[in-house]
């Protein structure tokens, strides 16, 4: 296992806002994964939401919010201003470490109604964590980075992997599986963040185990590099608890458990390292038009 080493992450002061976009260049990568231990490892920080960007029939995280009969994105109305109870309701809660709990917000609804049009903008959704007041937001994003780069400079844009770099207080996640064609993409997707200049230094790596066993030679070397690279490398270890039981955090093993507390204490560190350490207070973000409607 090769990663730096973050010291047990600290509480967020109580007006700070911490974005935490999980990312990924391909499919298969991981990054639900990440984005739910991310959510139960901060949960110990200070209050933390997961917020489904994907399209919910290709989503795992509505089935959380069926098994509460939680209202999720639909019961926020685009036409009246939105409150703290009311965002905070629609949400489902899932258990943290040391008995803490983590908000998901996902479109919920029955299979077969309607699509929900989600906001592009990163800045929405950050909106929207700022109307819940979660002192760490996590987005479980749905688009492909490196291509999102590339298709943003063709067209002189912004694109929303620089969109949520662009988030106050933001630190990254990239995700990719343990597997030699998984660090060759993700490889790629950092050539491709460095070129186009984002911060390295404030992104995490999170390389998720598809089996049990040693990482491949080509995948020890990819950490070896990134490591040096970014602000943590980190090692998810194969959980086949996750396929059969989701994430739920009663059925974790001990070693998943340690990799949240993990990737929480990396993005905690990479904060730190770039703003202080307490994180200065969130801004107020600008009107944005969230736009949460079926199409």
């Amino acid at each position: 296992m090769v990663r730096k080493r973050a010291e047990a992450a600290p509480e967020l002061p109580p007006s700070a806002r911490l974005s935490v976009p999980v990312m990924a260049a391909t499919g298969g990568s991981g990054r639900t994964t990440a984005a739910g231990l991310l959510g139960a490892g901060l949960a110990a920080s200070g209050s933390t939401v997961v917020l489904d960007l994907t399209p919910r029939l290709t989503s795992v995280w509505p089935a959380r919010l069926a098994e509460q009969q939680a209202g999720g994105l639909a019961a926020l109305s685009p036409d009246q201003p939105l409150t703290r109870s009311a965002v905070r309701q629609a949400c489902a809660v899932s258990a943290g470490a040391g008995g803490s709990s983590w908000h998901v917000l996902s479109d919920g609804r029955e299979w077969h109604t309607q699509p929900l049009a989600l906001p592009e903008t990163p800045a929405a959704w950050y909106q929207l964590a700022a109307v819940g007041g979660w002192q760490a937001m996590v987005a479980d994003t749905a688009h492909p980075l490196a291509h999102d780069l590339l298709t943003a400079r063709s067209t002189g844009g912004t694109g929303h992997t620089r969109g949520w770099y662009d988030l106050p207080y933001a630190v990254p996640v990239l995700c990719a599986a343990a597997t030699a064609q998984g660090v060759r993409s993700l490889q790629q997707a950092v050539m491709v963040l460095h070129a186009e200049g984002l911060p390295l230094r404030r992104t995490v790596v999170a390389l998720v185990a598809t089996g049990h066993g040693r990482p491949p030679v080509a995948v020890r070397a990819a950490a070896t590099m990134l490591t040096s690279r970014t602000a943590a490398v980190v090692q998810v270890p194969y959980d086949p608890q996750i396929r059969a039981h989701s994430l739920a955090a009663s059925r974790l093993r001990s070693r998943t458990l340690q990799a949240a507390a993990q990737l929480a204490g990396a993005v905690l560190a990479a904060a730190h390292a770039a703003w202080g350490d307490p994180l200065p207070d969130a801004p107020q973000p600008a009107p944005v038009t969230p736009a949460v409607t079926a199409s």
